[in-house]
């Protein structure tokens, strides 16, 4: 009984303590409860362990960096340097495949496909050189990056040359060293330096304000002045200049400009002439001659060149030049002669198709008039197109070397003409302009004193005080009269007034030519016909 009491005690005991375990544990979380929430709100009171350790955790997180200027320029200028290492692959990679991009092996050889790369790099970059401008920073930056990828070809184009070499016991040694083909050697610089002459040219006209440009379809294009040789340029713009004309100081630096540019012109004449001289003529374009010069050139030709007494001048008043077709087929058929009359002479059975009834002599002495032609007619229409013989010296050359400095030298002239002849159109547009003030003022004088003509002559060419005309700048004297100004009014069509504003013209220096082709020697030194004074 005792026990069983004791244990009765001990369960009531037990229960109890449960009883009182429960309300204290429901305090204290009460108590967690009120101290979080007024945490909550007030700030400014302690923070317990937990919320600590939640501050903390969002301190970690990475806060948002700033990116600098120079680490931004460094990012855009490795992202310009792949790009250009992608340009750069792409341009070798057509190259390597001869511009056959299935890769079946049939395209054209390495050094039509370099040429081809010149030609189509300078048709992008100076396809859109209408105006007498600077280029834009961003072209002039190509095409000197580009030119200089494809120039990078010609250093690994050597050849082999005796050197001197010193041993180490004090004896000298006789070696074959490796060095840039004479020919690149001599001429790559000689076309950078033309190149930069060409660029600087155009830079030059940055700050010019005395003459600008309009579209052909624009109201102050004036349609009566239209330059005669770009009415079929529709898309070339027009040049204007004030009502006064150009000022002297103008005048004389377009002037200026133009004889630089001639010395270029001359000067990549010279250099493209000479390395389609040493071109091999392909045997596809012998087979396709006639065997003898008369059936090429025609018997009114033939007579012409054969005669006792040839004057080259006088030959080429009496061909028909009126088109660029025209002359062309004139050069073809000279340059075709001139093959037919070199492989007769070398023929030494005369029984051979190649063999000539004419004397050595006499052959070689046609020979020399055609070419005295062909070097007027290269000087007299620099801008005319490539002939038969060119066009299949190039396609068939498989020398790289002079791939390089045919193509280089050519598309130089070709953009030296180009800065030419919108030198002209500023020149000729202030030629009219100084012609209409001209006539009005004479007209002017004359109606106030119709009894003295010579007098109001006198005082018409004077009206403008300060200026001077561009006859009077060439020399051209008063006593041309108004027939000669009326002969003078197509201005770019006359063949006179380039030779008089090419007579100051001088061969440019350092720009070294192989001397073997005797057509071609005098190329860089011709000079025009003496002004009339």
């Amino acid at each position: 009984m005792v026990r069983a009491g004791e244990q009765e005690q001990e369960g009531y005991r037990s229960k109890l303590f449960n009883f009182r375990g429960m309300f204290e544990s429901t305090g204290r979380h009460t108590k967690s409860l009120s101290v979080e929430s007024a945490t909550i709100l007030d700030p400014t009171s302690p923070i317990e362990d937990g919320s600590a350790s939640s501050k903390n955790q969002a301190s970690n997180v990475p806060k948002a960096r700033v990116i600098s200027k120079e680490e931004i320029a460094a990012k855009e200028a490795k992202e310009r340097l792949l790009l250009e290492m992608e340009q750069m692959k792409e341009r070798f990679a057509k190259l390597l495949l001869g511009e056959d991009m299935s890769g079946g092996g049939k395209g054209v050889s390495s050094a039509l496909a370099l040429s081809n790369a010149f030609t189509n790099l300078a048709a992008s970059i100076f396809g859109e050189q209408r105006r007498l401008e600077p280029m834009a920073a961003e072209r002039k930056s190509r095409w000197r990056k580009e030119i200089d990828w494809l120039l990078s070809v010609t250093d690994y184009i050597v050849e082999m040359v005796p050197s001197q070499q010193k041993s180490k016991d004090g004896s000298q040694m006789e070696i074959m060293t490796t060095r840039q083909r004479a020919d690149l050697h001599m001429n790559i610089p000689a076309l950078h330096k033309l190149d930069a002459m060409l660029i600087g040219c155009l830079d030059n006209f940055k700050d010019q304000n005395e003459f600008y440009y309009v579209s052909k379809d624009s109201e102050d294009s004036d349609k009566g002045s239209a330059n005669s040789k770009n009415d079929n340029k529709w898309w070339l713009p027009t040049p204007k200049v004030p009502p006064e004309g150009l000022s002297d100081i103008a005048r004389k630096f377009l002037q200026y400009q133009k004889d630089s540019v001639n010395q270029v012109l001359k000067a990549a004449m010279a250099i493209n002439a000479q390395v389609l001289t040493e071109m091999e003529i392909p045997e596809s374009y012998i087979e396709s001659l006639p065997k003898n010069g008369r059936a090429t050139l025609g018997d009114s030709i033939y007579r012409s060149i054969t005669v006792e007494f040839f004057d080259p001048d006088q030959f080429l008043s009496t061909m028909d030049l009126s088109s660029e077709h025209k002359i062309l087929d004139l050069k073809n058929k000279i340059e075709a002669s001139i093959v037919i009359w070199k492989r007769k002479m070398n023929q030494k059975d005369s029984k051979s198709a190649w063999g000539s009834a004419v004397s050595l002599e006499k052959r070689e002495l046609f020979e020399e008039r055609a070419e005295t032609i062909l070097i007027l007619l290269k000087h007299r229409f620099p801008g005319i197109p490539q002939s038969a013989l060119d066009i299949s010296k190039i396609q068939f050359n498989r020398d790289v070397g002079q791939a390089v400095l045919e193509s280089y030298s050519r598309i130089l002239e070709s953009l030296a003409f180009t800065v030419l002849s919108r030198i002209d159109d500023v020149l000729q547009a202030d030629y009219q302009t100084q012609n209409s003030v001209g006539r009005r003022s004479n007209a002017r004088s004359s109606v106030s004193k119709p009894s003295s003509r010579e007098e109001v002559i006198d005082k018409g060419s004077v009206e403008i005080p300060g200026s001077m005309t561009l006859s009077d700048f060439m020399g051209w004297g008063g006593d041309q009269g108004e027939a000669e100004l009326t002969k003078k009014e197509s201005f770019a069509a006359s063949d006179d007034f380039y030779k008089e504003l090419n007579s100051k013209q001088q061969k440019l220096q350092n720009v070294v030519t192989n001397k073997k082709v005797s057509y071609l020697e005098n190329l860089g030194v011709m000079r025009s016909p003496t002004s009339r004074h």
